[in-house]
């Protein structure tokens, strides 16, 4: 409901002047009302909603001065939640078709991955290729682990890597499926390269700057055991 949220903020507000006009800012007043002016169309720019700026500012002039609406409270507040409806269903319908297209890109990658050679495939659908075997113990689930990793997508885009910094350690039954599985087929001292499909990932709701149903692609080393 943000988008309601702002258009309201934008009804309650102070009156902003006309892009002609210049303020002189020499009262707290004229400061609020400029600061306020400022936070409303960086909100609606960030959102992206595309306002008429005159119909904006007559209306909000003539809420504010208690002037003649062209509008019912009831209509606008009406209009608001079906356009945020509309929005929402947009949105719901944007990912749905970003989820599909990643899988269906994600799907054609593992397909072609697991000819490679040195790629091996378990029965969960995990790829994995090893590029250095380490000689120490292998973990269990319920251990924590250091390591030293890095993600991509499959177009090779980064979005996450300890590389350069400290390792990183955590509980290996608390991170993805695809880690908790792949991670215990490492002696420590190794380094694996794992494909891992939106099933052992974060499936179709994606997270963070990861989109939904992507297939993820992680270079590990395990460095230590806890």
């Amino acid at each position: 409901m943000n988008s309601l949220r702002h258009v309201r903020l934008v009804a309650a507000s102070a009156l902003l002047l006309s892009g002609s006009q210049v303020l002189a800012q020499e009262t707290d007043k004229e400061k609020l009302s400029y600061a306020i002016g400022m936070n409303i169309a960086q909100s609606l720019q960030a959102q992206g909603t595309d306002v008429d700026i005159d119909t904006l500012l007559t209306a909000l002039k003539a809420k504010y001065t208690g002037g003649e609406m062209a509008m019912s409270d009831d209509d606008a507040r009406a209009f608001l939640q079906e356009y945020v409806r509309q929005q929402q269903e947009e949105q719901v319908a944007l990912q749905a078709a970003k989820a599909e297209a990643n899988k269906a890109a994600g799907d054609a990658f593992l397909a072609e991955n697991a000819e490679r050679e040195g790629v091996m495939t378990t029965d969960s659908g995990l790829q994995y290729k090893v590029i250095e075997q380490g000689s120490g113990p292998m973990p269990a689930a319920t251990d924590r682990v250091t390591v030293h990793y890095r993600g991509t997508l499959i177009d090779g885009t980064e979005f996450d890597s300890s590389v350069g910094g400290e390792p990183v350690t955590f509980g290996l039954n608390q991170v993805i499926p695809g880690w908790t599985e792949g991670v215990q087929l490492m002696p420590v001292g190794s380094k694996y390269e794992f494909y891992i499909n939106p099933e052992l990932g974060y499936g179709a709701a994606g997270g963070g700057p990861i989109p939904p149903n992507s297939t993820l692609v992680f270079e590990v080393e395990l460095i230590g055991i806890e």
